[in-house]
């Protein structure tokens, strides 16, 4: 995934990345505040290949990027929030200041720990913030969410990361 600050940037920089491997799109979409998000997926290779072609066109309008090898296919569903009704009592939410550090750290959490990621939230309405929530028991959201605040934090993308040992199951309800 690229993000981008500038939305031609980014549209011209999917082209390149479509036209540079065989990589399939996963998102091509506007997010606020006036961002672009490429997101592809193939083969590890491929889509290197594919990020770099973007990177390269990028004239300095990228505001973070990665690339995930096998990605938790938990992630890509809360991305689209298609997942199942969470279990456990304790909730974690990380918030971050681009989409791509969002779903790093959902990534992360989901390989730490036994936890369910309940969503993904991409910077539509949030400032051009995003943020992950997880559930399970205490100790796992623990875990996972000290890991992925850890690997957010090493690119300053961290705003803030909160446990909630056991959630309200009103506020469960309404923010799931």
């Amino acid at each position: 995934m690229i993000e981008f600050t500038s939305i031609a940037a980014g549209i011209e920089a999917a082209d390149r990345m479509m036209k540079a491997s065989l990589v399939e799109p996963l998102m091509l979409k506007t997010i606020c505040p006036g961002k672009f998000v490429v997101a592809v997926h193939g083969d590890v290779a491929a889509v290197q290949s594919a990020v770099d072609a973007g990177m390269s066109s990028s004239d300095g309008t990228v505001a973070d990027h990665f690339v995930i090898p096998n990605i938790n296919e938990a992630v890509v569903s809360a991305m689209a929030c298609a997942t199942p009704e969470p279990s456990g009592s304790a909730l974690g939410v990380i918030e971050t200041f681009s989409a791509a550090s969002s779903i790093l750290a959902a990534d992360t959490a989901s390989k730490t720990a036994d936890v369910d990621i309940a969503e993904v939230r991409i910077a539509m309405g949030l400032g051009g913030k995003a943020f992950c929530i997880l559930t399970g028991d205490v100790a796992a959201v623990n875990m996972a969410v000290e890991a992925a605040a850890n690997v957010v934090a090493q690119s300053a993308m961290l705003v803030r990361k909160v446990v909630i040992p056991s959630a309200s199951p009103e506020v469960l309800r309404n923010i799931l």
